[in-house]
């Protein structure tokens, strides 16, 4: 049981810690993480209320967690969002052992209640809808930071995140569904790219 604890960790720490080159995903590679989500499902398989305990992020910044991980990808009519897939908790697992990581994303949440409390009173996850959006709103694209030194540390950050949220969506059986991936199949014909809207 020790050599498989210690595999284990060695493994999680590994992981975050290159991206593959040329892989779909844009911070760890797809075996790494098919892996991480292989022990979530376990850990969760073995709880008693089928839940994940955050390895890393305590309850509160945990649920700030999840509130990003559902705006960056919400679940609509065709499929299940970010939470839904898991992309929290493989989040928090791959944290858990990265030194890295827990530097830009506990210092990313440290830095997103930092401003909000500043600009509203609260922390992000007691903002009114319509503030966290004007917050995400900043924070989501990279131009804002060149106009604003003080925005550039929440862009990063807000920029990590929604690449490890795409990570552990994307590799997550839901997020593979709502790609439409068959594997490696033949095909009789190829249809082509569909139209383009006009």
């Amino acid at each position: 049981m020790a050599n498989e604890s210690i595999s284990r960790r060695d493994i999680l720490r590994t992981l975050a810690v290159t991206a593959a080159g040329g892989s779909v995903l844009q911070v760890i590679p797809a075996e790494a993480a098919a892996y991480v989500h292989q022990v979530v499902r376990k850990e969760k398989a073995a709880a008693p209320a089928g839940k994940y305990t955050p390895k890393y992020f305590s309850a509160p910044q945990y649920a700030a967690l999840i509130a990003l991980c559902d705006a960056i990808i919400p679940k609509d009519d065709k499929s299940g969002g970010a939470v839904e897939a898991g992309a929290p908790e493989f989040i928090d697992l791959l944290t858990s052992e990265n030194e890295k990581y827990q530097l830009r994303l506990g210092g990313g949440l440290f830095w997103l209640d930092g401003f909000c409390s500043d600009r509203y009173g609260k922390v992000f996850l007691e903002c009114a809808p319509e503030q966290k959006k004007g917050v995400l709103d900043l924070i989501a694209f990279r131009k804002n930071a060149k106009q604003d030194s003080a925005l550039s540390q929440g862009v990063a950050f807000f920029a990590f995140l929604r690449r490890l949220t795409c990570d552990g969506y994307y590799t997550s059986k839901i997020g593979v569904a709502d790609l439409g991936y068959i594997g490696n199949t033949s095909l009789h014909e190829f249809p082509g790219c569909p139209p383009l809207p006009d």
